[in-house]
């Protein structure tokens, strides 16, 4: 069984998701970018797209994400992003609401 780590997904308006995950993916400037626990010291751009979150349990949370910041250290993952939402389905219904989230972003600039 993976060893698990807290992951954090928070947006301005609220904490996303909060819990212990065994793996997540989330997109950067430089593609995609696959975390598990012990994972090196890192930090990152993130960009409207899919985060995959895959919990202890072994079940899969999609979110949509429109930018912010990635922070891995000691164990403990944080996505501090501009716009989150949880997202009904996989990876294309993610990317869809990270797109409906970055619409909104700019009618709102």
């Amino acid at each position: 069984m993976p060893k698990p780590f807290q992951l954090d997904v928070v947006s301005p308006e609220a904490t996303v998701w909060s819990g212990q995950a065994t793996f997540v993916v989330a997109k950067t400037p430089e593609g995609e970018l696959g975390i598990m626990a012990d994972h090196e010291p890192l930090m990152g751009a993130l960009v409207t797209g899919p985060v995959t979150i895959e919990d202890e349990a072994g079940a899969r949370t999609t979110i949509g994400v429109h930018g912010g910041f990635l922070q891995v250290l000691n164990n403990q993952v944080t996505l501090i992003t501009d716009r989150a939402q949880v997202a009904e389905g996989g990876k294309e219904e993610a990317q869809a609401v990270a797109e409906e989230l970055a619409a909104t972003a700019e009618d709102e600039e």
